[in-house]
């Protein structure tokens, strides 16, 4: 079963979600995972588990939770182990899933012009875009209800750092509209950057050339001084899991949220409550195989 190809049309219409409209997503997957070695060097990237999980599978549990049934994973290859694992996640959520395969690196834009023919068909005027890479709690029905609001092009969730001089800064208004985006700033100009997480109106596909093109550099700065981009603060934690050490310090952050919510919750998930008892130090997730 060969689930690669540049344009695909898919073989079931999307969920109606609570607007009576259909919604995509398309997961910019890329490449072999050379941040993420050793880890990549026997699994791929997105199989690579994370609390029990693929990294990949939570955020297709997100998208179908907020009422996406049709993804799209952009990946620059596909080795034949991902296939039954994809099976599996379309039979467990009951949600497609699509690869858009590249030719050749297209950077963070050029997949969504690659997918134009995916993104475009259906009745629903918007689209989620996610990085890989990106572990949060995933508020994304916040996301979408901010986006309707505002009514432009495309939200993107920021979040908070204690070092903005490390990143690319997006200055925002109060109400959220972003001015402009400042990289690793000298001098103060705000603590929020990009949390690689996104929803788009279509209309967004035709300022993408087909060619690498990258969405931070030209593609978003073109939006902001149109007024067609706003920002959202992202609220908990997020982490950027592409490189061991950020892995590691996802996994913590990942616990701790646990922690937090669902301890004391009677009714919580197996598969969701954390460990307890003398033999476990600190926030641990056992898998309910486990024996």
């Amino acid at each position: 079963k060969n689930r690669c190809c540049a344009l695909v049309k898919p073989l079931c219409d999307a969920v109606v979600w609570s607007t009576h409209l259909t919604m995509k997503a398309l997961i910019l997957v890329g490449g072999y995972g050379t941040r993420l070695r050793p880890l990549t060097l026997t699994v791929p990237k997105p199989l690579v588990h994370f609390c029990n999980k693929s990294i990949v599978e939570h955020q297709v549990e997100a998208l179908v939770m907020a009422g996406v049934k049709h993804i799209i994973l952009a990946v620059a290859y596909q080795p034949e182990a991902m296939n039954s694992a994809l099976t599996a996640m379309e039979k467990k959520y009951n949600v497609k899933i699509t690869c858009s395969r590249e030719e050749e690196p297209l950077g963070t834009a050029g997949p969504i012009r690659l997918a134009k023919e995916m993104l475009e068909e259906g009745d629903s005027e918007n689209f989620f875009v996610f990085n890989s890479d990106v572990i949060c709690e995933f508020p994304l029905k916040q996301l979408i209800d901010f986006h309707n609001a505002h009514g432009k092009e495309g939200t993107l969730l920021v979040t908070k750092v204690d070092d903005p001089s490390k990143y690319g800064v997006v200055c925002s208004d109060d109400h959220g509209a972003i001015q402009k985006f400042v990289e690793k700033p000298k001098e103060f100009v705000g603590d929020c950057i990009n949390a690689g997480l996104y929803i788009f109106k279509k209309s967004i596909i035709n300022r993408i050339e087909p060619r690498p093109t990258s969405i931070e550099k030209e593609i978003f700065p073109k939006m902001a001084a149109d007024g067609q981009l706003f920002s959202l603060k992202l609220s908990g934690y997020w982490a950027d899991i592409g490189q061991p050490k950020d892995y590691l310090r996802g996994m913590e952050l990942y616990l701790h949220s646990h922690a937090n919510k669902h301890d004391h919750e009677e009714d919580s998930s197996p598969r969701v409550r954390l460990a307890r008892g003398p033999e476990f130090v600190g926030n641990v997730l056992v898998n309910p195989t486990a024996t």
